[in-house]
């Protein structure tokens, strides 16, 4: 497998970087994947090592933990902050791999996934955690983890790879998708009062679109409006739908993807994923630091991009207004008009 954070087989991608469900570069990728100084080791088990700008290493996914804020990225490293991004402190993880998403069902616990196939467990927080899943043998990362509540987990990843468990993770037991090998690349589940029967959907690559009506017992192949890959989305309630692609593709679903209609995003750059504010308004987070904001549901958007260009792979809502964004730069929080930024101090 190439030294990337997600493997990618279209044919555009190459062009701008993707790689995967969210994005990263090839120079900060092969960083990540190199070990010669990284960590110690304990009982066979490889640590992160404690590095004291974490904070501004690549980092590809992040999620509230109560009032708090858990971020994972490259060489095992999982970052927490309980001020709103203002501190961050480093935990202690066994794995040196690249994580690539993190789930955390409440303020205790929570499960991140990554490369050879590993699935994290905290049950403090994000302060320490433990190993519960891993094949490094089959070389394949998992690209996406979420719970239904605190027994029930799905994480998919590259060539249609996914696993589930029933007991928090325990034990995890294969789960076919579909027959065939397209990559998994986001998880995009339907919360809330609207979620009805469990309605979940995934974005793959090649314009696959997937969506369960059963909690990810078994999928339905959706009619994708375009053949490139997808990377993210937001399920806004149980009929209305955001995904996001490559080259500024954005589109918007109301039957539960059953039709799709395309938002002019005014960007070229690859959208990475998308996220509900507490004030209704949508983020649509990018390549070259592209941040489109809609105050309507994603049926229009206003674009933007960061001083640096430095790609964004998610952001987070942060109480009081404001979003918190994961990306190339490590943290960085965004103020309530979507236009000055701060970068998080180092753990």
């Amino acid at each position: 497998m190439s030294p990337v954070s997600r493997p990618h087989r279209d044919g555009n991608a190459s062009a701008d970087g993707t790689i995967g469900r969210r994005f990263v570069g090839a120079v900060p990728i092969a960083a990540a994947l190199w070990i010669g100084i990284l960590g110690t080791t304990e009982a066979g088990a490889e640590f992160s090592v404690q590095a004291p700008l974490a904070v501004k290493s690549l980092l590809l996914d992040g999620a509230a933990a109560g009032s708090g804020h858990v971020a994972v990225g490259e060489r095992g490293h999982i970052i927490l902050s309980a001020d709103g991004g203002s501190g961050w402190v480093q935990a202690r993880v066994p794995t040196r791999v690249l994580l690539t998403a993190v789930h955390m069902h409440d303020e205790l616990t929570g499960w991140a996934v990554g490369h050879d196939a590993i699935i994290l467990r905290t049950t403090d927080g994000g302060t320490s955690w433990t190993t519960v899943h891993e094949a490094p043998e089959e070389d394949l990362p998992l690209l996406d983890v979420w719970f239904s509540d605190r027994l029930n987990g799905l994480a998919v990843g590259a060539y249609g790879y996914a696993v589930a468990t029933a007991d928090g993770g325990d034990s995890w037991t294969a789960r076919t998708v579909s027959e065939d090998d397209y990559h998994l690349n986001a998880l995009i589940p339907v919360e809330g009062e609207d979620a009805g029967p469990q309605l979940l959907y995934i974005a793959a690559e090649a314009g696959v679109i997937y969506r369960s009506e059963d909690g990810g017992e078994t999928w339905q192949e959706l009619p994708s409006p375009y053949a490139g890959s997808w990377f993210g989305g937001l399920a806004l309630d149980g009929n209305q739908v955001l995904l996001t692609g490559l080259r500024g593709n954005l589109f918007r679903s109301e039957d539960r993807g059953d039709n799709w209609t395309r938002i002019p995003s005014g960007t070229q750059a690859t959208l990475t994923d998308a996220v509900l504010l507490p004030s209704g308004a949508v983020i649509v987070t990018g390549l070259e630091g592209t941040v489109l904001t809609s105050h309507d549901g994603g049926r229009s958007v206003e674009s933007t991009n960061l001083a640096t260009r430095q790609g964004i792979s998610t952001a987070l809502p942060l109480a009081g207004g404001g979003v918190m964004l994961v990306g190339e730069f490590g943290v960085m929080r965004l103020g309530q008009d979507e236009g000055s930024s701060d970068a998080g101090s180092s753990p």
